[in-house]
């Protein structure tokens, strides 16, 4: 009998609750029963979850890995999906296989390169991937010269932390002063340059932000399964322009994609985003975790968390294309059952205080939806 497979994810995006539904309905009809943690007991992933736990806030990187320890070894974890402290905890790759757990992340050494933009733009132009002009400031008068310079060649500057995840921070630096425009409609990323450089200003400590062109759509994010034999088996760009998504092969994306992801040994499941840069695809954003959209790939008969999955657990499931890809679509909202109580509950044989089952309330998340245009 093929025994279960215990899989934990730690704090990670609400979209996720679908990489949680498709580890259930594998294609090798393996038995799964999922982890979960989190800050917030109303996250969904937790409801989702077979067993979950409120995570102790306040942890240092250091104190957050003894955490994460303990956690595999009391719930037996196969595979661990680290989001939060990602870095920290492949560090300790050696002692998380000690407990009986395998780490679905890259090596430290990758982790660290893509954890600052600079260094990551550094890193995969020396290999022949293109990327936009950049410039790192972190005071008022490095923002201008960077703004100045960029607006001379005819580009829109933008602006974003230069380390973080996701379009936290990131703004487009506009000329118009600030106006009734910026208070009507919905709020926008546009800011005027006068009110970032008195912001600056009276900072009482400087900022690390990376200054560049704004990019041109389509955006395709290409999200990879790699084996620790750095080979990529999957790569697969899903794309987007507005509201419109898509699917792509086409490998004036997906060759720079596999380039970064077998160079750098981006084990797993990694998202690497490109946007045009006049008329040629540069390189955006480089994730070395499972994307928040990696599961709108099971609309092209792709199972990518099972096989990841399988990876860490030393099954290769060899080479994977896609046997069709699926018919552009958009992302909607829809409920999401919580738990009925704030502290979350476990499944019914590990706990002796059984919880009353009363109505769950249910939370907003994305889902892809197929929809014709």
């Amino acid at each position: 009998m093929v025994s279960r497979v215990r899989v934990w994810l730690n704090r990670t995006y609400a979209e996720n609750v679908f990489f949680m539904d498709q580890l259930r309905r594998n294609p090798s009809d393996r038995a799964v029963e999922i982890h979960a943690t989190h800050g917030d007991a109303d996250s969904p992933v937790l409801a989702a979850a077979d067993t979950a736990d409120l995570e102790p806030e306040g942890l240092s990187p250091a104190a957050y890995v003894e955490f994460a320890l303990d956690q595999c070894a009391r719930r037996n974890i196969d595979v661990f999906v680290p989001r939060l402290h990602q870095s920290a905890i492949v560090a300790h790759r050696a002692d998380f296989e000690a407990v009986g757990t395998a780490l679905l992340a890259p090596p430290p050494e990758a982790v660290a390169v893509f954890e600052d933009k600079v260094t990551a733009y550094e890193a995969v132009q020396a290999i022949g991937v293109p990327v936009p002009s950049w410039w790192r400031v972190r005071t008022a008068d490095e923002l201008l010269a960077a703004v100045e310079e960029l607006e001379a060649a005819g580009h829109k500057a933008c602006f974003k932390p230069a380390s973080g995840a996701g379009g936290v921070g990131f703004r487009v630096v506009t000329r118009a002063p600030f106006s009734m425009a910026h208070l009507t409609g919905f709020p926008s990323p546009y800011v005027p340059l006068d009110l970032v450089v008195g912001a600056l200003e009276q900072a009482e400590e400087p900022v690390d932000w990376i200054v560049m062109p704004r990019l041109e759509q389509p955006e395709v994010s290409v999200d990879c399964l790699t084996g620790p034999d750095n080979r990529v088996r999957l790569a697969v760009g899903r794309t987007k322009n507005g509201r419109r998504r898509g699917f792509t092969l086409h490998e004036q994306w997906l060759e720079p994609a596999r380039r970064i992801a077998e160079g750098f040994g981006l084990h797993y499941l990694s998202n690497i985003q490109f946007r045009m840069f006049g008329d040629r695809p540069v390189l955006m954003d480089v994730n070395t975790r499972p994307a928040g959209g990696l599961h709108q790939l099971s609309l092209c008969g792709v199972n990518a968390p099972w096989a990841a999955v399988q990876l860490a657990l030393g099954e290769d499931p060899g080479e994977m294309v896609p046997p069709f890809l699926g018919q552009d679509y958009t992302v909607v909202s829809g409920p999401r059952p919580l738990r009925p109580v704030s502290i979350p509950q476990q499944r019914m044989e590990e706990t002796e205080t059984l919880l009353p089952a009363l109505p769950a309330p249910v939370e907003p998340v994305q889902a892809a939806a197929s929809v014709l245009r």
